[in-house]
């Protein structure tokens, strides 16, 4: 498992509310650090990768279980 350095539980979200309120947590991070984003919308498994691509982000890792993606992303430059 890859230690994360915050945590955004967007679940009950519906797009775009997931990537937005992910790229409000990524802003006060320092570049380097790790946003573990929790999501249940469909469309978050091909937005999230699409806004980190974006963005200059790295996702890490994603995973699904119990209902929910789990996305963890690693901050750019953004």
């Amino acid at each position: 498992m890859i230690a994360f350095d915050a945590e955004l539980d967007a679940t009950g979200l519906k797009c775009p509310m997931p990537v937005l309120r992910a790229k409000r947590a990524l802003r006060p991070l320092v570049n380097g650090q790790v946003l573990r984003l929790l999501a249940d919308d469909p469309a978050s498994k091909n937005d999230v990768p699409a806004f980190c691509h974006t963005i200059g982000a790295e996702l890490l890792e994603t995973s699904f279980s119990e209902g929910a993606y789990e996305f963890l992303i690693r901050k750019g430059s953004i």
